[in-house]
């Protein structure tokens, strides 16, 4: 129901240090046009480092991510993340989904967590944009606060950078659509434009 301090320094430590060790270099672009209050973030997932590089540079938002059921299954490491409020979302089940999709919104209106998922549901091997799944944008609709959306390039090219070569991220916070039309409209409708936006930005059409 609330974040546990000691797991959030936890989760800030090993980022930090894996950041260091994959000797990752993020820039931040539109970092100005981020809210202030508590939002829903969505992005494209290109890599397993995405989450990591997401968190550790917007670390004062507390971030909360929508993962993949196995992601808790990870030892010690998915009991961490449980704590801190990382939600497993089953989307083969719509009930559950839904008790997810209301919790993370119930988290986000007592002003515990802002919100991070990926409409694509998985990370696109190919670097293109998947198909959104955009029902996790009721987490906004029903939190009532906005949805930031931001395009993450060149984590995909980490684990092949790593040792000998420093890994340059760009993180671009593109838009962020304010409360009053994330409730207003459908969320089919949300995700199309936030995945225009991102597509416009990743040279694809």
């Amino acid at each position: 129901k609330k974040p546990n301090e000691f797991c959030r320094f936890m989760i800030w430590f090993t980022m930090d240090w894996l950041m260091n060790l994959f000797r990752i270099k993020v820039t931040v672009k539109g970092r100005e046009k981020l809210p202030k209050e508590p939002c829903v973030i969505v992005s494209n997932h290109r890599s397993d480092f995405d989450p990591l590089v997401t968190w550790q540079v917007l670390w004062n938002y507390d971030l909360a991510f929508i993962c993949k059921p196995p992601v808790f299954r990870i030892p010690i490491f998915g009991r961490i993340i449980r704590r801190f409020c990382f939600m497993p979302i089953n989307r083969e089940d719509p009930r559950e989904a839904m008790r997810t999709i209301n919790h993370a919104a119930s988290l986000i209106q007592n002003d515990e967590v802002s919100v991070a998922v990926y409409p694509e549901g998985t990370r696109s091997k190919e670097c293109r944009l998947l198909e959104f799944h955009s029902g996790v944008l009721k987490i906004a609709q029903k939190a009532n606060v906005p949805v930031v959306v931001a395009t993450v390039q060149g984590t995909e090219k980490i684990c092949r950078n790593f040792p000998w070569r420093r890994s340059k991220i760009e993180l671009d916070v593109l838009e962020v659509i304010p409360a009053e039309r994330v409730k207003a409209e459908r969320s089919t409708a949300l995700g199309d434009y936030a995945r225009r936006l991102m597509a416009e930005k990743l040279g694809e059409r």
